[in-house]
């Protein structure tokens, strides 16, 4: 019996089964074979052609049909490619990978997974996906997982208290929320105005915020009238004042237990954050202490004297001195560290790189026309602002100078960054907001590049801080201003609590000239 050739089908326009038998020597003798046998003899012949002649085969069979016949054929397709996998890996006791697989879904597709059947609507109910999926992006997105802070959802997170239905009407029902919110402070920052909160600190003679830091309880200020000074963060009220220091606090930083402050009368002192109490007064440089920063058991303190001092903590009571890192040729206005560099800067107009394992000398940075008053450093990206009015973006790696961002009329006095953003503020009493990504994109042009300036300050803008929601600044006319960037008008339309919990049941500062 001779096998019809893939092309041999152009030949197949006309004539019945027997016809095409007949023509492949597969016919001899008709009469004498059942339709068992035709059919046999039809799909052999047919299993042995390529695929794409297959379809073009069973096509052509098609077209002579009937719509009825045709209907009968719909019908058993149907039921040939329909496949609820996720019912049948349920039956086979593969629940987990069933509920993996509708993980991989995005939110429209996953309601409309709801609405399949009864089996799948149980599926997404009984494995928490939509409790699984608004965890998985609070885990792995950082705008999730502010906004998840700030409006107190983290809570009912990788937890549960509730029946399964509520529990997934709840996070159904929050994760468009988030994803609002979330649209919605990146829309503030870049058109919106935000809210203002204004902290008025009456200091008694010199009035001045040189320093800040601040989390979500409170707000701990450095003033030009001595004194620490900290804010409750719902009230904006005065909770606590710490005395101690005999000139300006220029400087500082805290951590869960103590607050180290550096100041213009060139001491520094260690602080109990809940008391008060002055733990410890260390006195090494000779004029005004600038700036600070400690990280674990590492304190790196420069000063007015041109020197930066490196420290071992062994503890509060206990600071011992390492090396003298000297090499400006003025004052040293800032210090930033991590385990790789220890970043300087100085009225010099150079920034220092020094190897925080050996604390040696790496190499200088040259750019700027005009002493350098701040300055921040994390990986390989050191932002810095000069009185030459303007700011620049550096590898620390190699030296190079990125790009420069001009937009300040006078000395860009603090400088923060983020993986989205630059926040600076100067001596021209404004708060600029720049677009870090852009920046660092050679092509992106000069006027893209702010964002938003922001002008509320009545003095010169000496220090901030900022996260997603918010920049907290401080000002020589004797304010803190917080500007907050989430509506808190949308809050109305979040899901009430979805049980209640015991939660329900109930940085430093930078500067570039001692201004005592």
């Amino acid at each position: 019996m001779s096998i019809a050739s893939p092309t041999s089908l152009e030949r197949c326009d006309s004539g019945t089964a027997e016809d095409m038998l007949a023509r492949h020597g597969c016919a001899d003798n008709l009469e004498n074979v059942t339709m068992d046998e035709h059919v046999s003899s039809t799909l052999g012949v047919f299993d042995t052609w390529p695929q794409q002649e297959q379809t073009e085969f069973a096509k052509r069979l098609l077209s002579r049909m009937s719509h009825g016949q045709q209907g009968q054929i719909s019908n058993f397709l149907f039921q040939i490619l329909q496949r609820d996998f996720i019912t049948r890996f349920t039956e086979c006791g593969h629940f987990e990978l069933a509920v993996k697989i509708l993980l991989y879904l995005d939110p429209s597709s996953l309601r409309k997974a709801e609405l399949v059947c009864r089996n799948w609507y149980n599926v997404i109910q009984t494995g928490r996906v939509w409790k699984r999926l608004v965890e998985h992006k609070v885990s792995t997105d950082k705008a999730w997982e502010n906004v998840a802070k700030k409006r107190n959802w983290r809570k009912y997170l990788h937890r549960s208290n509730a029946p399964d239905q509520l529990e997934g009407e709840y996070f159904r029902t929050l994760y468009p929320i988030i994803v609002r919110d979330t649209l919605a402070v990146e829309r503030n920052w870049r058109e919106g105005p935000p809210e203002l909160h204004r902290i008025r600190c009456h200091s008694e003679n010199s009035k001045g915020v040189y320093c800040l830091q601040y989390d979500d309880d409170k707000i701990v200020s450095g003033l030009r009238d001595h004194t620490i000074k900290i804010w409750d963060r719902k009230s904006l009220e005065c909770k606590h004042v710490f005395t101690g220091h005999t000139g300006s606090v220029l400087c500082l930083q805290y951590d869960e237990n103590i607050i180290i402050t550096g100041s213009s009368d060139t001491t520094i002192c260690v602080w109990s954050i809940t008391t008060g109490e002055v733990l410890n007064v260390v006195q090494h440089h000779t004029e005004a202490v600038l700036h600070l920063r400690f990280q674990g058991d590492m304190l790196v303190t420069c000063s007015k004297d041109r020197n930066i001092a490196v420290w071992k903590i062994h503890s509060p009571m206990n600071f011992e001195l390492r090396e003298i890192l000297s090499g400006h040729r003025a004052a040293v206005n800032v210090v930033d560290f991590d385990d790789k560099f220890i970043v300087s800067a100085s009225g010099d107009r150079q920034l220092r790189v020094w190897r925080t394992s050996d604390l040696q000398h790496v190499r200088t940075l040259v750019g700027h026309r005009r002493g350098i008053a701040c300055l921040q450093y994390r990986d390989r990206l050191v932002v810095s602002g000069s009185s030459d009015f303007t700011i620049k973006l550096w590898d620390v790696e190699c030296g190079a100078c990125l790009r420069t961002l001009e937009g300040h009329n006078e000395l860009v006095r603090c400088i923060r960054f983020d993986e989205s953003r630059i926040v600076s503020g100067a001596y021209d009493g404004l708060i600029k907001v720049w677009d870090l990504k852009a920046a660092l994109n050679p092509r992106s042009p000069n006027k893209d590049l702010c964002i938003k300036t922001l002008e509320e300050h009545g003095g010169r803008v000496f220090r901030l801080q900022f996260d997603q929601f918010q920049i907290i600044s401080s000002s020589h006319d004797d304010t803190i201003v917080i500007w907050d960037f989430i509506s808190q008008s949308t809050e109305k339309n979040d899901p009430p609590p979805l049980w209640e919990t015991e939660e329900d049941g109930g940085g430093g500062m930078d500067s570039p000239l001692e201004l005592a």
